[in-house]
C-alpha cells in the first residue's frame, strides 16, 4: 500500500450531501452477470396472498436488536407532489412509538410474480427497518428480502434466497427444501442481514452439516484456500458462530446521531448496546476481547401460523407501498482507513437504499440468486431462468500477528486465527464487506488490477494490490500471502515505508518476511509502498524493480517506538543484496558475542575480526586462549565475522562496477555461510535455543540473498 494510498491511523470521516432515491448500491442485492431471464407477471391478489401465508417466515432477532420490521407509511410525507419517507422522520417516529413490550406496527410486505410460459412463481417477503447500524455500513432505512421460488405445478418450493450484506457477498440460499419446510430467518443484529435456518435448532445458524443437523445453506464451498475448502461460501451470523464483531456509533455532521436536534426521541439507548459498541476502530490500541455472543431475543411470526411467538406480524401486499417514490436521508459519517482516491465512491455507496419496486430483483427475483450452481439447477428445470455466468471472486483469510514463543524477545512472530471479524473493501467497487470466520470474500469482481483494504477494530489497516484474471472463465484470486492477510494490533504497529512517493521510480513490488513467521506481505506497487508491521518482528524487506531485479533490506523496529521506519531510496542488484548479508550476519554476530560478554569476556577487536576473515585456517584452528570462552561459541562468532567481511567486500566491488571480483567475493560469502552453519551446529548446546533458532533462520535468509546477488545481472540500481 502506497504512502498516499492508505490513511494514517488517525480518524477519517466521510461525508456527503443529501442522498437517497434509487440508483445507489443496495444492501443485500446480488447482481451478477448472467444469461437473460424470462419476463414475469404479477400473481393475482388471492393466489399471492395464499402463497405468502403458506411460506410466511418466522424471524429470530438478537436480544440487543433495536429495529424490527415495521410499516414505513406512518412516517411518510408529501414533498413536491411526491410521497417520500425521510430518514429523520422514520428514525425518530419509530422510537417515539416504540414501547418495551411491543415494537411499533410489526409488518412484513409480500410480492408475488410468476415467470411467463413457465411453472415457476416467486413470493417475496420484504422487511423494512427504520435504521441500519452495522459496523462501517450504516444508513437510514433498511430493506431486506426473502425469495421463495415455487413450482406452480407441484406446489413445492425450489429455492430459498435470503439477502445477505451486500451484492459482493453471496446470499444465504437453500436448494430443494422439504415441501413442508417453512423458512426461518435469523436476523443479524443491526444490519438485519438474513441467515437461513431450516434445522431442528430454530434459532441457530448451522453452516455445515453435523451429525443429525442439516446445514442451513446449500451454497458451494470456498475455492482457492486449501484448508477452507469445505466451508460454504455465504455470510452467516458471526456472533452465532463463535466470532465477535464490534459496532460503531453513527455520526452526522461530526456528532453522534442521537444528539441531533431532529431526533428528539432517539437516545444513546436507542442504538445497539454499549456492550457491543466501540466509539471508533482507531481509538482502540488493541482488539476488543469481551464482546458477547449472539443470543436470541424477540421471535416474530405471522398471526395465521400455529405456534408460539413473542410478536405476531401483519402480512401486507407491497403494492400498498408503491405510491412511495423515495426513502431519503442525509449521508451519515463513516470511518474507514482507505485509499484517498476512494472516499468519494465510498460516500456514494453508504447512503439510503432505493425502494424495492425500483430494483431489478422486484420483478425478476432470479437476479438475487448469487450461487452459480443454484442458478444452473433452476435453469435446467425452467426455461425462464438463464444459465449462470462465470463469476470472479477475491478471497482471503484475515489473521492476527503475535510474537513467537520460540524466537528471541521481540525478534520473531507467528500468525494465528482470530475470532474478531474485520471488514474488507475493493477500491474498484467500494463496498465494505464483512468477514465471516475471518474469511473475506468479494464476488462479481471485474477483471483487472484492484486494491484490497482491510480494517479491524484496534488493528492497523492493511492494503495491497490484487490482479484478477481476464480469461472470462470466472477465477478465484487469493489475496495476501498464500491467502492470508495478517493484521497487527495498533499498540504494536510500526509503519514500514519503502521509497519516496515524490520521486518517480520503477519500483514494482515489495515483500516483507519475518524470520519466524515467513513471508507476511507482498504486493505489486507503483513507485513507493507502506505496510504496517508488528514491532516485535525481525524483517527482511524485499524490493523488485520493473526488470524483476531484487534488492533486500534488514528492518528491526524498536518495540514501543511509533516512528515510521523508512527505506529512503531502495536499490536492487548485487550491492543491495550483499549489504543485506552484511547487516544480518553482523546482527547475529553481535548477539552471539554477547554470550561471551555475559561470561565476563570482552568482545573481539576489529583487528581480530580482520585477521580471522583474512585467514580461514586461523579462524578454524584458533583456540580460546585469548578469549577464555567456549571454542564452539568463539568459532561461531569468528565465522560470522568472516561472512561480514566477505559480504562487505562484495558490496564494495559491486559499487565500483567490478563484476568479476564482486562475484568471486560472493562465492566466498557462500562458502563462509556453510562454515557458519557447521559452527552453529557445534555451538547449539551453548547458545540459547531461541537465539539458535533465530540464527538458523537468518542463515537461510543470508544464503538465499547471497545466491540472488551472485546471479544478479545488475550491480546496483535505484528503481
Amino acid at each position: 500500500m502506497t504512502d498516499d494510498a492508505v490513511a494514517e491511523l488517525d480518524r477519517r470521516t466521510v461525508l456527503s450531501g443529501v442522498a437517497g432515491l434509487s440508483g445507489v448500491a443496495v444492501a443485500g442485492c446480488s447482481a451478477f452477470e448472467r444469461e437473460t431471464d424470462g419476463q414475469t407477471t404479477q400473481v393475482d391478489e388471492d393466489r399471492a396472498r395464499a402463497l405468502a401465508t403458506r411460506f410466511a417466515p418466522s424471524f429470530y432477532f438478537d436480544t440487543h436488536e433495536p429495529w424490527f420490521p415495521t410499516d414505513p407509511r406512518p412516517y411518510s410525507s408529501e414533498r413536491d407532489g411526491e410521497t417520500v419517507v425521510t430518514g429523520f422522520d422514520a428514525f425518530d417516529g419509530y422510537h417515539e412509538r416504540y414501547s418495551d413490550s411491543e415494537p411499533p406496527n410489526p409488518t412484513v410486505f409480500y410480492h408475488a410474480v410468476e415467470y411467463e410460459d413457465s411453472p415457476l412463481a416467486v413470493v417475496q417477503f420484504w422487511c423494512y427497518s427504520a435504521f441500519d447500524q452495522f459496523t462501517t455500513n450504516f444508513h437510514w432505512h433498511d430493506w431486506e428480502v426473502l425469495h421463495v421460488f415455487v413450482d406452480t405445478e407441484t406446489e413445492e418450493p425450489q429455492l430459498y434466497v435470503a439477502s445477505s450484506h451486500s451484492r459482493t457477498v453471496p446470499n444465504n440460499e437453500f436448494l430443494d427444501p422439504e415441501p413442508d419446510m417453512t423458512p426461518r430467518i435469523l436476523s443479524e443484529l443491526g444490519s438485519h442481514s438474513s441467515a437461513l435456518s431450516v434445522n431442528d435448532v430454530a434459532d441457530r445458524f448451522q453452516r455445515v452439516a453435523v451429525e443429525d443437523l442439516l446445514a442451513d445453506i446449500t451454497n458451494t464451498a470456498l475455492e482457492g484456500i486449501e484448508d477452507l475448502a469445505d466451508i460454504p461460501l455465504a455470510y452467516g451470523l458471526p456472533r452465532d458462530e463463535g466470532s465477535t464483531l464490534p459496532y460503531l456509533v453513527p455520526e452526522y455532521e461530526g456528532q453522534p446521531i442521537y444528539d441531533h436536534e431532529k431526533l428528539p426521541s432517539v437516545t444513546r439507548e436507542s442504538l445497539i448496546t454499549d456492550e457491543l459498541t466501540v466509539r471508533s476502530f482507531d481509538a482502540l490500541t488493541s482488539p476488543p476481547t469481551d464482546l458477547p455472543a449472539r443470543e436470541t431475543g424477540l421471535v416474530f411470526q405471522h398471526r395465521d401460523r400455529p405456534g408460539e411467538a413473542d410478536i405476531e406480524y401483519e402480512l401486507v401486499p407491497s403494492t400498498d407501498l408503491e405510491h412511495i417514490t423515495a426513502f431519503t436521508g442525509p449521508q451519515l459519517s463513516f470511518e474507514f482507513s482507505v485509499p484517498d482516491q476512494v472516499e468519494d465512491a465510498l460516500a456514494g455507496h453508504l447512503t439510503t437504499t432505493g425502494t424495492p419496486w425500483s430494483q431489478p430483483r422486484y420483478e425478476n427475483p432470479a437476479a438475487d440468486i448469487s450461487v452459480p450452481t443454484h442458478r444452473t439447477a433452476l435453469a435446467d428445470r425452467y426455461d425462464a431462468i438463464g444459465e449462470a455466468a462465470p463469476i470472479n471472486t477475491v478471497v482471503s483469510r484475515v489473521t492476527e500477528t503475535i510474537t513467537a514463543e520460540d524466537a528471541p524477545v521481540d525478534e520473531g512472530l507467528t500468525t494465528t486465527d482470530t475470532s474478531l471479524e474485520a471488514v474488507a473493501l475493493l477500491e474498484s467497487d467500494p463496498e465494505a464487506v464483512p468477514t465471516f470466520g475471518g474469511v473475506a470474500v468479494a464476488q462479481g469482481v471485474p477483471a483487472g488490477d484492484h486494491r484490497l483494504t482491510v480494517n479491524s477494530a484496534g488493528r492497523a489497516p492493511h492494503s495491497e494490490r490484487v490482479s484478477v484474471s481476464a480469461d472470462g472463465d470466472g477465477t478465484t484470486t487469493v489475496a495476501g500471502v498464500d491467502g492470508e492477510i495478517p493484521l497487527v494490533a495498533r499498540d504494536r504497529a510500526t509503519k514500514l515505508e519503502v521509497g519516496d512517493e515524490t520521486v518517480a521510480t520503477d519500483l514494482a513490488a515489495v515483500a516483507v518476511e519475518d524470520d519466524f513467521a515467513g513471508r507476511l506481505y507482498e504486493s505489486s506497487v507503483d513507485g513507493s509502498d507502506a505496510v504496517y508491521v508488528h514491532d516485535g518482528g525481525a524483517y527482511t524487506t524485499e524490493v523488485r524493480d520493473g526488470d524483476d531485479a531484487v534488492g533486500a533490506y534488514r528492518v528491526n523496529p524498536e518495540p514501543g517506538a511509533k516512528a515510521a521506519v523508512r527505506i529512503e531510496r531502495p536499490e536492487t542488484g548485487k550491492a543491495s543484496l550483499a549489504e543485506f548479508v552484511v547487516d544480518v550476519a553482523e546482527e547475529t554476530r553481535v548477539e552471539i558475542a554477547s554470550l561471551d560478554d555475559e561470561a565476563g569476556d570482552t568482545d573481539a577487536t576489529d583487528d581480530d575480526r580482520a585477521e580471522w576473515s583474512d585467514d580461514d585456517d586461523t579462524a578454524d584452528d584458533a583456540t580460546d586462549e585469548s578469549r577464555g570462552s567456549s571454542t564452539a561459541v568463539t568459532g561461531l562468532e569468528r565465522a560470522l565475522a568472516a561472512v561480514v567481511d566477505a559480504a562487505r567486500r562484495a558490496a564494495e566491488r559491486a559499487r565500483d562496477g567490478d563484476r568479476g571480483n564482486a562475484d568471486r567475493q560472493l562465492e566466498t560469502v557462500l562458502e563462509r555461510l556453510e562454515r557458519v552453519s557447521e559452527r552453529l551446529a557445534e555451538a547449539r548446546d551453548e547458545v540459547p535455543e531461541s537465539l539458535s533458532n533465530a540464527s538458523e533462520k537468518r542463515l537461510e535468509q543470508a544464503t538465499r540473498r547471497s545466491e540472488q546477488a551472485r546471479n544478479a545481472e545488475k550491480l546496483s540500481h535505484t528503481p
